[in-house]
């Protein structure tokens, strides 16, 4: 079975339905759905600090679309 992902932000317990990913070269910080793996590079993030995010100043964020959906567990 797959294990639980959770937020990577300090001290929240809560599941991950969100992946941030930072593209340096384009000072874009990307907030979309859940990806199938945990990379080195990126973060997991619940509901909620996936939608309040904000990018240091001279960033954009761009944001997915639509509701984040919490992971299907399989075995």
């Amino acid at each position: 079975m797959r294990s639980l992902r959770l937020c990577s932000r300090n001290g929240c317990r809560s599941q991950a339905v969100a992946t941030l990913t930072y593209v340096y070269a384009d000072s874009t910080a990307v907030v979309g759905p859940l990806a199938a793996f945990a990379e080195p590079h990126s973060y997991d993030m619940c509901e909620h600090h996936a939608r309040s995010l904000t990018a240091p100043r001279g960033w954009d964020v761009v944001r997915h679309e639509g509701d984040f959906n919490l992971p299907n567990q399989t075995s």
